[in-house]
């Protein structure tokens, strides 16, 4: 909700607790008036001095409200962040990667890796068949030449392709 509506909200509210404490500090006044001229039998009792205090402070809190309200108002609206994205389309341009210089191992391990986007090294070696101690130095040969990256994932290594 807005500052703009809370503070008309509070407005009406003020409104009327304002109009509900002139009715209580009259209903009040009628009741004192009866009952004091029964018990002093004069036209001063005590009694009308805290029905002033009672209102004064009634309206006191009601007048705070109304500060707030229009303080809430006039207040500058929250600003609100607008941000227009435009999407920018571009090709990525691809490595042109020269993979005759490859083995054919080497090879073979690239293309399982681009079929399954991220593998984990124990499936290399198990798809293969290569031995882990070669998977490792197969794997370290790609990343040199910055086709593939390895991630460590507890005791084993994810390969990926690189971007």
């Amino acid at each position: 909700m807005e500052n703009k509506n809370v503070g008309f909200i509070l407005l009406g509210i003020s409104a009327i607790m304002v109009l509900i404490v002139f009715m209580f500090k009259s209903a009040l006044t009628d009741f004192v008036d009866y009952s004091c001229t029964i018990a002093h039998g004069g036209d001063y009792c005590p009694m009308y001095d805290t029905i002033s205090q009672q209102t004064y402070l009634a309206l006191g809190l009601v007048g705070i409200l109304i500060i707030v309200g229009i303080v809430l108002i006039f207040s500058k609206p929250s600003i609100k962040t607008v941000i227009k994205t435009k999407t920018i389309e571009r090709k990525l341009e691809r490595k042109k990667v020269d993979l005759t210089d490859l083995k054919t191992e080497e090879k073979k391990v690239l293309d399982l890796i681009r079929e399954n986007k991220a593998i984990f090294q124990a499936d290399l070696i198990e798809k293969t068949g290569i031995g882990k101690a070669k998977m490792t130095r197969i794997i370290d040969r790609l990343e040199g030449k910055g086709l593939v990256e390895r991630k460590r994932r507890g005791m084993t290594n994810v390969v990926v392709l690189k971007d």
